[in-house]
């Protein structure tokens, strides 16, 4: 019986610079810039979150600027429309995913178009093929370009009372359809083939090969991993993540971590990550860098382990009664150098073209004594740049 790997000390320090070099957010300027910046972006990621709240510039224009300081968002519309480099799809939400991975969505679409979706069990099929005929004769299309629908009644909040953006979002779900443009949040619909000029699509990935990406793409994003970090709102891909990373272990690739203050959860980290050098190197980054981070940057959605890494408990509020808020409507946390020091509730005011500062809340180390005087003026500057990228047009 091989001798079990006794798991690799790491305090919270260490652990938060592995995960800040993994998010590249530990440099000013980790992607270059210009268009090919965004597809790189995208691609080290793994998926950049779309979100419709629009209180400040949304979520996924937010998250690419804060890697690449001379962000565009006309760079995310090349790498989609454009270059193709990027695609919609459903990863724990809807996100911007690596052209180069839909093969691993293959299968899941193959589902779908076998079983349907629970979101869209309502469709009908004439509405389908209603849709798919449009697409197929007139070429890509908005749903404001079907005007013959028949109102339906909404069968919960978020549903659409028109039958054929329904049935545009299960053919989107089936990956018969894909979205080649977007306009604000006004979807451009198009035959995927046709959108990527397949003339077959994608071999589907397999079981396996799925689990192995899955996995390598935390690792790459994370440095520091656990099933829960892995498997974000996927619980059943846990078994399988968890037999791959003990047959890793078994032949070395990973190493068990034991980080301070996990308890019983168990963290995995690639060997090299925790090396000497590596972590040296690690703790090399720019420790004046502020970032402004949207609550659903990858660094901050998950918010268990955003406590654990940072003892920063994360509030998103919006759906919260005002009386019951403690950070604000649409708080944003502060990441100066590798501490969350604050939460700062901003609004747009694109109409008179100015940030609207609602709430500023230290903690952490921002709530210390002498924290505020520390990190303000530094906060502030950040502030500037922060209210031209969001009024930019």
């Amino acid at each position: 019986m091989p001798r079990k790997t006794d798991p690799h000390p790491l305090s919270k320090a260490e652990a938060r610079q592995i995960w800040l070099r993994a998010q590249r957010l530990d440099t000013s300027v980790p992607f270059g810039d210009g268009p090919q910046a965004t597809a790189a972006a995208v691609e080290h990621l793994g998926y950049v979150q779309i979100d419709t709240i629009n209180v400040i510039e949304r979520c996924h224009h937010h998250i690419l600027y804060s890697r690449i300081p001379a962000y565009s968002r006309a760079d995310l519309r090349a790498a989609q429309s454009a270059d193709k480099s990027v695609f919609e799809y459903w990863t724990h939400a809807l996100s911007y995913v690596p052209a180069k991975d839909f093969r691993f969505f293959v299968p899941l679409m193959k589902l779908h178009k076998r079983e349907g979706h629970r979101w869209f069990a309502s469709v009908k099929p004439e509405d389908t093929r209603k849709v798919m005929r449009l697409l197929q004769r007139e070429g890509a299309l908005t749903i404001r370009d079907i005007e013959d629908d028949v109102l339906t009644e909404k069968e919960h909040l978020w549903q659409s009372r028109k039958p054929s953006k329904r049935a545009l979002q299960l053919a989107f779900y089936t990956g018969e359809v894909t979205i080649s443009e977007r306009t604000g949040m006004l979807k451009t619909y198009e035959l995927t083939a046709r959108h990527f000029g397949w003339e077959k699509s994608p071999k589907p990935a397999t079981s396996a090969e799925i689990t192995a990406y899955l996995l390598d793409r935390a690792l790459r994003s994370q440095g520091l991993v656990s099933l829960d970090s892995i498997c974000h709102l996927d619980a059943p891909s846990k078994a399988a993540i968890r037999r791959l990373i003990e047959a890793r272990v078994r032949r070395k690739e990973l190493a068990p971590v034991a980080l301070e203050g996990a308890g019983k959860q168990e963290h995995w980290a690639r060997s090299e990550v925790l090396e000497p050098d590596a972590a040296a190197s690690a703790g090399e980054g720019d420790a004046g860098l502020v970032h402004i981070l949207s609550p659903f940057d990858p660094l901050i959605i998950q918010r268990k382990r955003t406590e654990l890494f940072f003892g920063y408990g994360h509030r998103f509020e919006a759906y919260v009664p005002k009386q019951k808020r403690v950070f604000g409507y649409f708080a944003l946390p502060v990441l100066v150098g590798d501490d969350i020091v604050a939460a700062i509730d901003l609004k747009a005011d694109r109409q008179n073209r100015k940030l609207l500062m609602q709430k500023w809340t230290w903690v952490g180390k921002g709530a210390a004594r002498g924290g505020a005087k520390l990190y303000k003026r530094r906060i502030e500057e950040e502030l500037d740049r922060f209210e031209r990228f969001q009024l930019a047009e």
